[in-house]
């Protein structure tokens, strides 16, 4: 389950490593992110987008996030689909990716036995991590940014009762916010909607705002 990686120091109080995980498609990319000293609050694992129109683990709001989760005291996984990067294998419309997922998790899980585990997305990788969340218990929390109502079925969180924190542009031209103001409703609780006002698909000029929207959301549910 667990592979070999270069280690690199990001700064005095975060260390990155990049180790390989087996996937189920053969070895998927990743970076690691833990803190250089003393033990995480929670692990976290956080999927990209959609890999056709050019998501990496390199995304901008994919590293926003996972830079906000561990500043939140997160050790924190990113990771590549199959297909992308260095990741072996090929897309596959969103099925195997869950189970890509799924072995990031796992691998996660392995490596931090006792904390718990917590599962984020963007666009595509929000849909992953939605159906994914919705089949493994082991998820304490999921957080999904900008949910891509419009083309992906997120009918799994209508029973799902993993907490959740979903953050969304209103000026979101991919993902309209009122079509997830239609879908939001149906979504089992407990759940939070946050809005980040003028914000687009991607959150151009306004990556400050969605860290601090996750932040202080998180602090507000009382997560840590």
């Amino acid at each position: 389950m667990t592979g070999g990686g270069h280690a690199a120091q990001e700064g005095p109080t975060s260390r990155l490593s990049t180790p390989s995980i087996a996937g189920p498609a053969g070895a998927l990319e990743s970076l690691l992110q833990e803190r250089a000293h003393g033990a995480p609050a929670f692990a976290a694992v956080v999927c990209h987008p959609h890999p056709l129109y050019g998501g990496t683990l390199h995304n901008k709001v994919v590293h926003r996030v996972a830079g906000s989760l561990h500043g939140l005291g997160a050790a924190v996984l990113r990771f590549n689909f199959r297909g992308v990067g260095k990741s072996e294998g090929a897309h596959d419309r969103g099925s195997g990716e869950v189970e890509d997922a799924r072995a990031a998790i796992d691998w996660m899980r392995a490596r931090h036995p006792d904390l718990g585990l917590w599962l984020a997305g963007f666009s595509f990788g929000s849909w992953i991590a939605a159906r994914l969340a919705a089949q493994a218990p082991q998820v304490e929390r999921l957080i999904l940014i900008a949910p891509p109502i419009r083309t992906s079925s997120f009918t799994a969180l209508h029973e799902c009762a993993t907490p959740k924190l979903v953050v969304q542009g209103t000026a979101d031209e991919i993902c309209p916010p009122e079509l997830l103001h239609e879908e939001f409703p149906r979504w089992a609780e407990p759940k939070r909607l946050e809005l980040v006002e003028g914000a687009s698909h991607f959150f151009d000029r306004k990556l400050a705002e969605l860290g601090e929207t996750v932040e202080r959301a998180v602090r507000e549910l009382g997560w840590v």
